[in-house]
C-alpha cells in the first residue's frame, strides 16, 4: 500500500511504514492559504481505513481552524493507525522515522505537530529527518515546546466569550478529561472562582485533581446539571442521544471533532444549549507554535493572538444568532470571509 488518492481536499497519502509496518495516512486538505498543518496522531484503529478516514476529517477541520485563527496555512493531518494491540516500545523509533519519510514525500506541502500519541520529542526527530517540517520541538532544541498551555489559554478565551459579559466565578463547570490541557483549564477556572467537577478514565489522576481544588466524579458529566461543559478528552462525545440528555448551558473545549453526528448540534440548539465548535476553541496551540516558530512572533504577540480567539467566538456567535445558523455553519461561513 503506497498511493495518493483524491478526496474532497487535495491529497490523501497512505503508506505502509518500511521499518515499522504501520499504516500511515497523511491528508492534505488545503494549501490555498499556505502549507497544510496539522497534528500527528498515533493510536490504535480497527483498520488502516479507519485511520485514513480520521485523517480526512481532522484535516478538513484544520483548514477551518487556520482560517478562523487568521493563520497563513491550510489544513492537514497525520494518522499512524496502530494495530489494536499497539506496537512495542522498541519499535517506536522505527515508526517515527517512517512518519518522517511520509511527510518528506509531500515536499513541504504539509508540516506536523504533536497530537494524541505523539510528543515534542517526536517532533524533534521528525524535524531533523523531514527537512524541518515539524513544530513544537523542546525549547532547548529550538522549538516552542509543548502546546498544552497555549491550547488551554485559547479554550479559556473562548469560554469567557461564551459566558460574556459575566464572570466564571460561581459557575459550575464540568471538565471531561484531566490530561495536560484539561488540567491547566481546571487550574485556571478554580483560580477564577469556578466550581470545577472533573472526570477521567484514569482514576489515578484523582489525587492531583483534588489537590487543585476540583471535585472528582465518576458520573457522566454530559448528564449532570452544569453551567459549562468542557470536553477535553477524545472526540465523538456529542451524539444525538447525549445532546438530548446534556445538562449544560454552554459547551466549549479542546477535544477535536466533538460532534459524532451533525444532528446532535441541532438537538443542542433546539434545547437552548450553546456549543462553541472546537475549530475555534482549540486553536491556541497551533497559533502559538507557528507564531513562535515561523511567523516571528514573540511570546507577548503570540499570547495576544490566542486571546483574540474570544473576539472570533463573539463574532461567530453573533453571526449564528443574526442568521439563525448552527454554530458549525456560522464558523465555516465566518472562516470563508
Amino acid at each position: 500500500m503506497n498511493r495518493t488518492e483524491s478526496f474532497a481536499g487535495e491529497a490523501l497519502q497512505v503508506v505502509r511504514g518500511a521499518r515499522s509496518g504501520v499504516a500511515i495516512a497523511v491528508a492534505v486538505h488545503s494549501t490555498e492559504r499556505g502549507p497544510a498543518i496539522g497534528g500527528c496522531r498515533i493510536k490504535p484503529y480497527p483498520s488502516w481505513r479507519d485511520g485514513a478516514d480520521d485523517a480526512l476529517r481532522l484535516s478538513a477541520a484544520m483548514t477551518v481552524k487556520c482560517a478562523l485563527a487568521g493563520l497563513p496555512y491550510g489544513g492537514g493531518k497525520t494518522v499512524a493507525a496502530l494495530p489494536p494491540e499497539g506496537i512495542g516500545k522498541a519499535r517506536r523509533p522505527e515508526l517515527i522515522a517512517d512518519i518522517a519519510d511520509a511527510i518528506s514525500a509531500l515536499g513541504g506541502r504539509y508540516r506536523t505537530g504533536p497530537d494524541i500519541g505523539s510528543s515534542s520529542e517526536d517532533m524533534a526527530v521528525i524535524h531533523r529527518l523531514a527537512h524541518g517540517w515539524a513544530f513544537c520541538r523542546p525549547p532547548d532544541q529550538g522549538g516552542s515546546g509543548t502546546s498544552s498551555a497555549a491550547t488551554a489559554r485559547g479554550v479559556l478565551a473562548a469560554l469567557q466569550a461564551g459566558v460574556a459579559p459575566g464572570s466564571v466565578a460561581g459557575l459550575r463547570v464540568g471538565v471531561i478529561g484531566f490530561g495536560s490541557v484539561g488540567r491547566l483549564i481546571c487550574e485556571a477556572l478554580i483560580e477564577r472562582g469556578a466550581e470545577v467537577v472533573v472526570t477521567d478514565v484514569d482514576s489515578g489522576l484523582r489525587p492531583v485533581a483534588e489537590r487543585l481544588g476540583a471535585t472528582w466524579t465518576t458520573a457522566d458529566l454530559l448528564r449532570e446539571p452544569l453551567d459549562v461543559l468542557v470536553p477535553a478528552a477524545t472526540g465523538g462525545l456529542l451524539t444525538v442521544e447525549s445532546a438530548a440528555a446534556c445538562g449544560a448551558g454552554l459547551i466549549v473545549g479542546p477535544a477535536n471533532n466533538q460532534l459524532a453526528d451533525e444532528k446532535a448540534e441541532t438537538v443542542l440548539r433546539d434545547r437552548g444549549i450553546t456549543w462553541i465548535p472546537d475549530v475555534v476553541a482549540s486553536a491556541g496551540g497551533i497559533i502559538h507554535a507557528v507564531g513562535r516558530e515561523e511567523l516571528g512572533m514573540d511570546e507577548t504577540a503570540a499570547n495576544a493572538k490566542i486571546d483574540a480567539i474570544a473576539d472570533t467566538v463573539s463574532a461567530v456567535l453573533a453571526l449564528a444568532r443574526e442568521r439563525g445558523l448552527p454554530m458549525s455553519r456560522a464558523a465555516r461561513e465566518y472562516a470563508a470571509r
